[in-house]
């Protein structure tokens, strides 16, 4: 069974730094589209940022560019979300998901189906 598990999650103050993981076991890390999302109370889920760890094709959302960073470690099956001049309103549970980032003729830089899915970590950004 495949299996994405986040973490590094926690309490910072605004205009501070925190990353977090998401590790892929049981499923092969070669060429996979891998997204972190976000879910803050009584909000829609929302996609932040995605790799392609095939070429490190990257995406962000206008939300977070220019603040957060995605990276792969292709020898350790995860991707880090590197977030920085974090603010209140990036306070939500951060998850990952992931795809093959081939599928019907194209390659996918972020997830089309979220087929794999990982438990959330929280992230509070608060003084």
């Amino acid at each position: 069974e495949v299996q994405l598990q986040a973490s590094g999650g926690g309490l910072v103050q605004p205009g501070g730094s925190l990353r977090v993981s998401c590790t892929v076991s049981r499923f092969s890390f070669d060429d996979i589209a891998v997204g972190w999302f976000r879910q803050a109370p009584g909000k829609d889920r929302e996609r932040v940022a995605c790799i392609r760890s095939g070429d490190d094709s990257t995406y962000y959302e206008a939300s977070v560019k220019g603040r957060f960073s995605i990276s792969s470690d292709k020898a350790k099956n995860t991707v880090y979300l590197q977030m920085d001049s974090l603010k209140r309103e990036d306070t939500a549970v951060y998850s990952c998901a992931a795809d093959p980032a081939y599928s019907d003729g194209y390659y996918y830089t972020c997830p089309y189906e979220s087929k794999y899915r990982g438990q959330g970590t929280q992230v509070t950004v608060s003084s």
